[in-house]
């Protein structure tokens, strides 16, 4: 209640890019004062829940609800997200160089449908602040994905070498990581998504993957690939088959949209990706098809429009073994988390499920 009586009234009035940075730069400064952290915890923190513990890709996640890309874009905050009951969270899309990404505004509340629309094109600090940023945020408490990219001003023929080198630089600070290839709001980087592109891209980043850890030791780190939710039949097909092929370890469906149907908002025409309610169930369907293509054998995390736990729970018996939250964060708050957590366990207990790996593509059994 904190949040929607007092601090969401706030935020809600200013520049929804400058409430952005107000909320990241907030719980930077929280999370680094003596006993932040705690009282972050003692505030947010998600119990124990034997059920909800999940193991995938060589990882443990206490929980499966994840904080998805774009929020701490710079790695800024991960000490404070990692205190508020998140399973695990990503960080980026980070790219090789620096970038101021798109002219303002670029990022517009749409309350009436739950959602947002944004066209911040990858700003982002670049590697090496971004190294210096996990490695300020000391040990993890959670896994951490790195989210990667290329820079926009590096052409499509030379976009494998952008993405080997963020792997290079934050390699070692990462626990998995996440080649994005579907925002919308970079000049031609979803048509990396298709063909002999996709190929030579995935073939690249598993080299680097494997050079890295070769050089690293320990265990080898996850990739996952984020897709777009705006693919059709067989887009899909074809996409899917090159990314099992490419041996990577798994898919997040979905990113954002750059479909506008049904929305009522004063902004729906802005130009950029939409999250929120009105991607629920467009990527919800994508998780359900993409398993079905895969037979249930490449991991999931599912992404898009969560804003109860009957959402993350759809996409978990779609496909989903792990569930990630971006706008509802915006327009729920962290209070979000334990939310989704609780209510996953009643759903699994009314289904009769002892544990949610058994609710996995359940919706494929029924």
């Amino acid at each position: 209640m904190l949040y929607k009586n007092i601090a969401k009234p706030v935020l809600f009035r200013m520049d929804p890019e400058k409430a952005h940075h107000l909320t990241i730069d907030g719980l930077h400064t929280v999370a680094n004062l003596p006993g932040g952290r705690a009282l972050l915890r003692g505030m947010y923190s998600v119990p124990a829940y034997a059920e909800l513990e999940t193991s995938l890709c060589g990882l443990r996640f206490a929980n499966p609800v994840g904080l998805a890309a774009g929020l701490d874009k710079n790695a800024k905050a991960v000490p404070g997200f990692s205190s508020i009951g998140f399973g695990f969270m990503e960080v980026g899309t980070v790219t090789p160089k620096p970038q101021a990404g798109n002219e303002l505004p670029r990022l517009f509340r749409l309350p009436e449908d739950a959602a947002l629309i944004n066209r911040m094109g990858f700003n982002n600090v670049g590697i090496e602040t971004m190294a210096e940023h996990l490695r300020q945020a000391g040990k993890r408490t959670i896994p951490v994905a790195v989210n990667i990219g290329k820079n926009k001003v590096t052409p499509n023929e030379q976009a494998e070498e952008d993405y080997r080198a963020c792997i290079r630089g934050l390699y070692g600070y990462g626990d998995f990581f996440v080649v994005n290839i579907s925002s919308p709001n970079t000049p031609d980087l979803r048509n990396l998504q298709h063909g002999d592109d996709l190929s030579r891209l995935l073939a690249a980043v598993q080299d680097e993957m494997k050079l890295q850890h070769q050089k690293h030791g320990g265990q080898a780190k996850p990739v996952l690939v984020k897709i777009a939710p705006d693919l059709e039949g067989d887009e899909i097909t074809y996409m899917v088959r090159t990314i099992v092929d490419s041996g990577v370890s798994g898919i997040i469906a979905s990113n954002t949209t750059i479909s506008r149907a049904g929305l009522t908002n004063k902004h729906k025409g802005e130009t950029g990706g939409l999250s929120g309610r009105p991607l629920t169930e467009k990527s919800t369907q994508l998780i359900h098809t993409i398993y079905s293509a895969t037979e249930g054998k490449l991991p999931i995390i599912g992404s898009g429009g969560i804003f109860s736990a009957q959402d993350a729970y759809d996409k978990i018996r779609a496909g989903a073994s792990l569930v990630e939250v971006y706008t509802a964060l915006i327009y729920e708050g962290p209070g979000l988390i334990r939310r989704l957590n609780e209510g996953l366990r009643e759903l699994l207990r009314k289904d009769g499920f002892k544990h949610i790996s058994e609710a996995v593509g359940a919706a494929h059994r029924s």
